[in-house]
């Protein structure tokens, strides 16, 4: 940051203090935005007369402001203007007591002398040491400030009185110096000081205070002549005139001393202009005087960035302000962090006085629990109680308490009000912060989106800290302030049992939503103090404290006062604020005087009203309400930039007179200078790389000064203004001003631009930071959807700078307050990018960026063209202009935003199991096979508790009635009961089920007594206090148990008699009796339970269905279905049935059913649920749908598709289905009133087991299982099904002929179909050969003359031709048979020239000749493992062989010859799935296994191009000038891929993948080879951890899955 103070007198450098401002501050301004770097100019003369202020504090504001930029600014911080005016002398303020005595002792002899000075300057005896001080003009000349018209008269008299009076003064005081010196008793220095100047004072502090080479510029102006006519009056604003008039002999004497001193000790920062004056001034407009100035601008610029840029170049390491280049690492970030943390709370320490019992309390419950578990402490109080004091102390006791290796971490949430802290970036910077300093390993970047997981490590953490041996305490401040996304003010991150040696103390408001949580968390008082009122005595000592530091005392009647009026309290914050006024408080200050509020309130409220008297109400307004409306802080720039945009300030300020230069209207500094020093105990200094922003130190005075001046009108106002800033309206335009006295007029503010960029690489990072809330909130909307939601730019560069989520805070914010569903599909789109973000550590690239969302928004742009689609047309044009290669995505590939599917829940790792939905609670639950219990709220879709304890799979979940406690029961053998208020474990039963049972094997069973788990063959029952029944049974028979009816066991013995026995009564109410049919214990199918109609359902193996009441009565009937699940309706009116793809539903009669539904599905219904009113179904299948029905008319209403993986799991809730899977880690959301104009186009099933794809990718054709006996063919643009093939076999492979149209299917049995596409009723077949050995490869040539057909034992050749229009096939022509040895083929290329090239599944390569020419077979280089992909170029000249290694090659096939063997590993998975050449030839197009599509040139194997798909590309084809790829979750690539002419040496395709490549090349007209690209000895990507590369490789990305 540069901030250069400007100093020069009021009125002789006017014109150049002009001229700067508005030709060189702009330009100068730019350069340093340009470097990363804020440029603040202080000139505290501008837009003021020559008038002291009436209390006398210009001199000392003027020197602070010196000293704040030398302190502040990075490069020059003083600038001086010096012309023929010396400038004023002003009286001083404070005159030391024994100096003034001395001086009164010298004007013994002149009573008149000394009663003047008594009259004017009073003695302070507060001050330490005491002064006299010179009194506010207006104490004897009333009028002296009052600026009403009607006061004129009066007002000119007194100024005219106080000019004479001052002058009186000065010449007494000068008079006694001089005597004083003379005689010894003081020295020339304190006697100058009653002669020197306010400019000579700044030019000593700016130039000369500091001996270090000054950071300054001098400019001086002399006036070689003047002409004899022009007398001293018409220079009056150019030199020193008297009194009466005349030229002052002695400032002229005096300016003449201080030009020798600049010319002899500042030569090398001199300018020195001469210039004759025109008519008694300077005038622009005249042609030398206009020289003069351009002159003195140009070298104010040049010699500005040549300072400015020395600095700089001394600053290394330095991070830029707003670069998106030199990115920090996380761990830097974090040290950045922990040390302002303990910055700030060093400083609150100073301050906290008294608490030594409460201090001693918390130490010995620490000491006392550190070889123990135990529990967290809580500090609670009122707001304003010091709490934040207290634990800063402590923090700072315990590090010279614990031993030298302890580790001390404090975070002050509260410390950058109003952002409030998420409670993920905490934990993760605690989790940083403590591996770092106890040397473990820090959390992975993958972490970044997962929150179980952190939640785990931070856990972990603390578990291995304590391991250690270490000790460890963590102080957090204000949780209250924590931002409430995942439920942070339920407090389900806090552990409530800590390992020893590690200690965790956390502070909040008593009367807050966190203590009350913390209360139902935390069981034991023992964890609480309350940090309650201060004792006068403690308040005493705080007095005595802060006066001291601040060199005051109080008189003892005024200490009483405040002393009084703080103890009815007993508040620090109240008592703060008393001495902030008090410390200014003269000794002779009348007690009627003294305004104290007595309470916190109150104190806000005089301070507020005495800050409004000496300053005016709306300068005070004003400039505290923007402060507290900047989301983080304002730089003192911006403030006054903003308030010379509010016209009600400046009608204010200019009230009674007019502005200097009434076309030039902006807020004249001095004001706002007067008001900061008055404010100075409030205000803080907030420092983000280099730039200081001024903010309120404490919330609460920021909430008092919202409820003052921050009204509905006002508030919206302010913020108007603050969002036109930042949008940089006003920037070199002029804005209407209506003043008093003057009629409308524009006038020129002289605010600067806001681009959103100053140079390439470096970000406007206020704009960023202010301008979404102010536009928001000032109801700007249409500029908010058109400079931030649908600005493309915009969104990529604050994700870069800030992180995605903070983007996406901001659009959650505008769809809170916006009628915008555009804000609301952009965020989601934001929220699908998030996670690869994250593992790109933010650092993706702008034509990534773009190709994501572009990718994900364009099927939206036609139904949402004025943001949506302007947003992908932005997109497409930076794509279609970018330098270096790139795809450019045509269609939404990636999964898109809106639609019916809402929220995608994706804590947990392990596939879905369970889930259950409390209906009360509004809560979600759901167990995973990794053992974990997750619990969101259905409210806001957070995490709010995660249960952790089981160790393998949760096998059911149940919510009690009272929808407080859940019970959980895992293969691992326990049943937990667990709180869903606190998220704690209430109670544990182990081996209340066998280990490692399969889920749908076991039950739990709730009655209002007792607690059922039963499998097949047992039966335990609990009491709901935990103990165990142990049921009794006097027969040897085998009993299968069917369920528990009410408090009921049924059971079936495979003799097939039923007993329904009680646990309690034992066998009182048992009840035995013998079926007619005979059944075996194998024979039952199913069985479910009717608990209101006391019946349970049993389907049997042959075909019929039991009913068996709770009295004994049974009945049977005929039921054909072998149901994989049964289920009931709520109100047990519908039996619910799935058998492989039909979902039967029948209607439940007293002692039949009646079937009245068959909904057939296109795979196998997995589960399905019906609405409380009978009147919508919810299937979910193994198609990957969930299907919405009809349950009156059995129609299909609706298809959600998005699940990637079958659908084990459904359930209702409200107008929601919950969808989940075994197979998938995330919970789905659908929401069945959703916008039907964003549900995405459905795709194929993912995994699907052969697919082929049309060159267009209209149409796609698949077989979903390897056991199908169907080809599906599904129209892309619809979405939808257009066409079933049916097969006789097994499908083993599927090939497309493109431009024939026919699609070729390979069995199990030897058999091709051949389906013409436009005769798709017609099939041809080529019969399976003698052998009848299973299909392994199809391919055509690229004319599709001729089709090979690879069999396990043999490779035919067949000739496709045509006769009546017809497709037929002749052959085959050739055949050459494989040997016994030899590894089946896997992939296969056939060329025009009928050549064959092909791989196996042991990495063999050869090129077989079909035409039967010299050496048949060629063997080529063979791969490490299988072959996967064979393509031949468009022409024929080329073909590329990938394998499931890293290695591809490229041929050439005209001679044979390896042109290039390219290499490339990726931080997933390896190896080559599809390919594609482009039309020319010139490129080839690969889609991997690392689910990335890569671009390679074929003349020299370079990379040109990576891009990350999310799943892999299994098919590709090429289609114009890209390809058209198909992927393995089904959707549908269409990409065009453009590539300039010539590529920049410093292109890096991997900037924004973490991964190595390389190439090697044959020399073309020599034997050898030459590389290229990335060096893969000792590879390591990205140097992440192996290990985690290992696992990923056997686990799928949980990234990968939430997308």
């Amino acid at each position: 940051m540069v901030r250069v103070f400007i100093s020069s007198t009021f009125t002789d450098m006017s014109s150049e203090r002009k001229a700067l401002l508005e030709k060189a501050y702009p330009e100068v301004l730019s350069f340093c935005r340009g470097l990363g770097l804020m440029f603040e100019v202080v000139d505290l003369r501008w837009g003021i007369r020559d008038v002291p202020s009436g209390d006398h504090e210009a001199c000392e504001i003027f020197l602070q402001e010196i000293e704040r930029c030398e302190r502040i600014s990075a490069g020059p911080a003083f600038i001086a203007l010096l012309g023929n005016r010396y400038g004023h002398r002003a009286l001083p303020r404070l005159i030391p007591e024994k100096l003034f005595d001395v001086l009164l002792s010298k004007l013994s002899k002149n009573p008149e002398g000394t009663k003047q000075l008594n009259q004017w300057f009073k003695k302070d005896n507060n001050a330490v040491p005491p002064s006299y001080v010179l009194q506010p003009i207006t104490a004897h000349f009333p009028h002296y400030s009052d600026l009403r018209p009607e006061s004129g008269k009066q007002r000119d008299k007194d100024v005219l009185s106080w000019r004479i009076a001052e002058t009186q003064l000065l010449r007494l005081l000068r008079s006694a110096a001089t005597d004083a010196e003379d005689t010894g008793d003081i020295t020339a220095e304190e006697k100058q000081h009653f002669y020197t100047s306010v400019t000579e004072r700044e030019f000593e502090h700016g130039l000369w205070k500091n001996t270090s080479e000054p950071s300054a510029l001098l400019f001086v102006r002399e006036i070689p002549r003047q002409k004899v006519r022009e007398g001293p009056k018409r220079l009056a604003k150019f030199m020193d005139l008297t009194a009466d008039g005349l030229l002052d002999a002695e400032a002229q004497g005096l300016l003449a001393g201080l030009k020798t001193r600049l010319f002899a000790k500042s030569q090398k920062i001199l300018n020195l202009h001469s210039v004759e004056l025109s008519r008694g001034s300077i005038n622009p407009k005249c042609k030398e005087h206009a020289q003069y100035l351009d002159s003195v601008c140009e070298q104010f610029v040049s010699q500005m960035k040549a300072r400015i840029g020395a600095a700089v170049d001394s600053l290394s390491q330095r991070k830029m302000w707003g670069s998106t280049q030199e990115e920090e690492k996380a761990d830097m970030l974090v040290v950045k962090e922990v040390r302002q943390h303990v910055a700030i709370s060093a400083k609150v320490c100073k301050d906290l006085h008294g608490r030594e019992g409460l201090l001693g309390k918390l130490c010995l419950a620490m000491w006392e629990s550190t070889n123990v578990r135990h529990r967290p402490l809580v500090v609670h109080g009122a707001a304003g109680m010091g709490k934040t004091a207290v634990l800063c102390k402590l923090a700072q006791e315990m590090r010279s308490v614990l031993e030298a290796g302890a580790v001390v971490v404090v975070r002050l949430l509260a410390a950058h009000h109003p952002h409030r802290p998420d409670i993920d970036h905490v934990l993760r910077s605690i989790c940083v912060q403590v591996c770092l300093a106890c040397g473990l390993a820090p959390p992975s970047p993958l972490m970044a989106g997962t929150r179980l997981e952190l939640l785990r490590f931070f856990k972990d953490v603390l578990e291995q800290v304590s391991q250690q041996g270490s000790a460890l305490v963590v102080v957090l401040d204000s949780v209250e302030q924590l931002s409430d996304q995942h439920h942070a003010h339920k407090l389900g991150w806090l552990p409530t049992d800590l390992p020893p040696n590690v200690h965790i103390v956390v502070s909040m408001d008593t009367n807050s939503e966190a203590f009350a949580n913390v209360r139902l968390k935390l069981d034991s008082l023992g964890s609480f103090f309350e940090v309650g009122r201060l004792t006068r005595e403690e308040g005493e000592r705080i007095v005595e404290s802060y006066l001291r530091a601040s060199q005051r005392i109080l008189t003892c009647e005024q200490s009483s006062v405040v002393l009084q009026s703080f103890e009815t309290s007993g508040c620090p914050l109240h008592l703060k604020l008393i001495l902030s006024v008090a410390k200014r408080w003269p000794s002779f200050t009348p007690l009627t005087e003294l305004r104290l509020g007595t309470g916190t309130q109150e104190m806000m409220s005089q301070l507020f009203l005495m800050l409004e008297e000496k300053h005016g109400k709306e300068l005070v307004g004003g400039a505290l309400g923007y402060i507290v409306l900047a989301r983080a802080g304002l730089l003192e720039a911006e403030l006054r930039d903003v308030m010379s945009l509010d016209d009600v300030v400046i009608s204010e300020v200019y009230r009674y007179s007019l502005p200097p230069t009434p076309s030039l209207i902006r807020l004249p500094p001095l004001l706002w200078a007067r008001l900061r020093r008055d404010l100075e105990d409030h205000l803080e200094e907030r420092w983000t790389d280099g730039v200081a922003a001024i903010a309120f130190n404490n919330q609460r005075l920021s909430e008092a000064v919202s409820a003052r001046y921050l009204r509905s009108a006002r508030r919206g106002r302010s913020l108007r203004i603050l969002a036109e800033y930042f949008l940089g309206r006003w920037s070199g335009k002029l804005r209407p001003a209506s003043l008093p006295g003057l009629s409308l007029l524009l006038s020129d503010r002289k605010v600067p631009p806001q681009p959103l960029w100053f140079a390439p690489g470096l970000a406007n990072f206020r704009k960023l930071q202010e301008l979404p809330y102010h536009l928001l909130h000032s109801g700007l909307w249409e500029e908010l959807r058109q400079e931030v939601i649908g600005c493309a730019e915009w969104l990529y560069c604050k994700s870069r700078l800030c992180g995605v989520s903070s983007v996406i805070h901001d659009l959650d914010q505008c769809s809170q307050y916006m009628d915008c569903t555009e804000s609301g599909l952009i965020r989601d789109a934001l929220v699908l990018i998030k996670p690869s973000l994250d593992f790109l550590d933010g650092h993706m690239d702008m034509s990534l960026f773009y190709s994501e969302l572009l990718a994900r928004l364009s099927s939206l742009g036609p139904a949402f063209p004025t943001v949506i689609g302007q947003l992908c047309t932005q997109c497409e044009e930076w794509l279609l202009t970018c330098p270096e290669p790139i795809l450019i995505p045509k269609s939404s590939f990636l999964q898109q935003p809106g639609g019916p599917l809402q929220h995608t829940l994706t804590t947990l790792q392990g596939g879905v199991v369970c889930v259950e939905v409390s209906m009360e609670a509004k809560l979600l639950v759901a167990g995973s096979d990794d053992g974990v219990v997750a619990v969101w709220s259905l409210v806001n879709h957070q995490l709010v508790h995660t249960l952790l304890g089981h160790t393998a799979t949760v096998l059911a979940l149940r919510v009690l009635t009272n929808s407080t406690h859940c019970l959980s029961l895992a293969a691992d053998g326990s049943l937990r009961r667990w709180s869903l208020m606190n998220g704690q474990q209430l109670s544990c039963i182990e081996e209340a089920v066998p280990v490692d049972s399969a889920p749908s094997s076991v039950h739990l069973h709730l009655s209002d007594q007792l607690l059922f788990v039963y499998t097949r063959t047992q039966v335990k029952v609990w009491q709901l206090d935990g103990a165990e029944l142990h049921l009794s049974s006097n027969s040897n028979e085998i009993w299968l148990v069917l369920g528990v009816l009410g408090e009921s066991v049924v059971s079936l013995s495979d003799s097939g008699r039923v007993r329904i026995s009680h646990p309690v009564y034992g066998t009182q109410l048992t009840v035995k009796t013998q079926l007619e049919i005979s059944a075996r214990r194998q024979s039952v199918v199913n069985a479910v339970m009717l608990p209101k109609s006391e019946k349970v359902f049993v389907v049997y193996k042959e075909g019929f269905l039991h009913q068996i009441s709770r009295t004994g009565k049974q009945t049977a009937a005929e039921f054909p279905l072998l149901p994989a699940f049964l289920s009931v309706t709520e109100d047990e009116k519908i039996l619910l049935a799935g058998s492989e793809c039909t979902l039967s539903l029948f209607n439940i009669l007293s002692d039949s059913l009646d079937g009245f539904l068959n909904l057939q599905h296109d795979d196998d219904v997995l589960s399905a649920c019906i609405s409380s009113d009978g009147r919508r179904l919810v299937s979910g299948a193994a198609d990957q749908l969930v299907r919405i029905w009809s349950v009156t008319t059995g129609a299909l209403l609706d298809s959600l598709c998005g699940s990637d993986a079958p659908v084990t799991s459904v359930l209702l809730y409200n107008d929601f289905v919950v969808s989940a899977s075994m197979s998938a880690t995330s919970i789905l959301l659908w929401n069945l009133k959703y916008d039907t104009s964003t549900k995405p186009t459905a795709r194929i099933p993912a995994d699907s087991a052969h697919v082929a794809l049309a060159k267009d990718g209209d149409h796609v054709f698949y077989v979903h299982q390897q056991s199908h006996t169907v080809v599906m063919s599904w129209n892309s643009h619809t979405g939808s099904l257009s066409e079933h093939l049916p097969v006789s076999a097994e499908v083993c492979c599927l090939e497309l002929a493109q431009n024939k149209r026919l699609l070729l299917c390979g069995l199990k049995s030897g058999t091709v179909l051949i389906y013409p596409l436009a005769l798709p009723q017609e099939t041809l077949c080529i019969p399976p050969p003698e052998s009848l050995c299973r299909v392994l490869c199809l391919a055509t040539s690229s004319q599709e003359k001729h089709l090979a057909v690879a069999y396990e034992d043999s490779v035919c050749l067949f000739e496709i031709t045509s006769r009546d229009n017809f497709p037929t096939v002749e052959g085959p022509l050739e055949r050459f048979a494989l040997s016994l040895l030899h590894a089946p083929l896997s992939s296969m290329a056939l060329l025009s020239d009928r050549r064959l090239l092909y791989g196996t599944s042991c990495g063999e390569v050869k090129l077989h000749d079909f035409s039967g020419r010299s050496g048949a077979v060629s063997d080529l280089e063979p791969h490490r493992s299988r072959v996967t992909c064979v393509t031949v170029s468009n022409s024929g000249t080329h073909a590329l062989v990938g394998s499931e290694d890293a290695v591809q090659r490229l041929w050439a096939l005209s001679p044979l010859a390896l042109d290039h063997t390219m290499e490339y590993k990726g931080f997933f998975f390896e190896g080559v799935l599809s390919a594609a050449f482009s039309e020319s030839d010139q490129f080839v197009f690969t889609g991997s296994q690392d689910r990335t599509v890569k671009v390679w040139d074929v003349a020299s194997g370079n990379l040109l191009f990576v891009q990350y798909v999310y799943s892999p590309a299994v098919r590709m084809v090429t289609f114009r000038n890209g390809f058209v790829a198909l992927t393995q979750q089904g959707s549908i690539i269409r990409q065009l891929f453009r590539c300039p002419d010539q590529i920049s040496p410093d292109y890096n395709p991997l900037r924004s993948v973490k991964a190595q490549y390389r190439v090697t090349s044959r020399e073309k007209n020599r034997d050898g080879q030459q590389t290229s690209g990335s060096d893969l000895q000792d590879f390591n990507p990205a140097q992440l951890n192996l290990n985690l590369v290992g696992m990923l490789k056997a686990k799928p990305s949980s990234a990968c899955l939430i997308l």
